[in-house]
């Protein structure tokens, strides 16, 4: 008994030529838009608002970035902007002077070739590569001597 697996599940029928119902409504919605704006407020006064409405239906029904429906970036723009969010930063206790960065910058370089050629791994070359690998932090290795 054979049975017959569906294929292609999330492309949307083509049914209004090669539009699908939801660009159609798109469409005709952004039309019917621009034909109520034109009546309202004539050509003149009214090219820029049916440019914008055009342009955003047109978007609406064919413009897919990253291969998602417009509407969803749209949505996430929406809930961005207006959920909360939680900003977090560190406080810096004292102003570092490009000087003093200058003589840090050359006390750390001094500090790291003191601790590589205090320290020496043998015998393993595994655990020689991970240590030169290794980020060390110096203020603490500095401090602990």
């Amino acid at each position: 008994m054979q049975f017959k697996v569906p294929q292609f599940l999330d492309i949307e029928d083509k049914i209004f030529g090669p539009f699908t119902f939801k660009e159609f409504v798109y469409l005709a919605g952004g039309a019917g838009l621009c034909f109520v704006l034109y009546k309202l407020l004539g050509l003149f006064l009214g090219a820029i608002p049916i440019l914008i409405v055009a342009g955003f239906s047109i978007a609406l029904a064919r413009y897919r970035p990253n291969n998602k429906p417009f509407i969803d970036m749209i949505e996430a723009a929406f809930n961005y902007s207006f959920q909360s969010k939680l900003y977090i930063w560190k406080r810096r206790t004292k102003k570092i002077d490009k000087n003093k960065q200058v003589g840090q910058t050359l006390e750390n370089t001094e500090g790291r070739e003191k601790l590589e050629n205090s320290v020496r791994l043998g015998g393993n070359k595994l655990r020689d590569l991970a240590w030169s690998l290794d980020v060390l932090d110096l203020s603490k290795h500095i401090n602990n001597k």
